[in-house]
């Protein structure tokens, strides 16, 4: 499956939030756009980096919709490992 990384540039989300898409992470879910979260990078001034398994770009922006969150450019990548 491709991955991507997106962004958000002010995505400051409550601790719960971050606890809940952690446990949703490490449980390998994967919504209905085929979209699976493998880490969020984040910081306090609410600068978010999303990788992500998915079968395009168009599903990641469709996740992000689905969960009422503004995406920001949407970057195909590879892993070194």
């Amino acid at each position: 499956m491709p991955k991507f990384m997106d962004s958000h540039d002010d995505l400051k989300l409550p601790a719960q939030a971050w606890a809940s898409l952690a446990e949703s992470t490490r449980a390998g879910a994967t919504d209905e756009f085929g979209v699976r979260q493998i880490e969020a990078y984040h910081n306090q001034d609410g600068q978010v980096y999303c990788l992500v398994d998915a079968p395009d770009a168009e599903a990641v922006r469709k996740h992000h919709t689905a969960l009422g969150v503004a995406c920001g450019e949407v970057h195909p990548v590879e892993s070194l490992l």
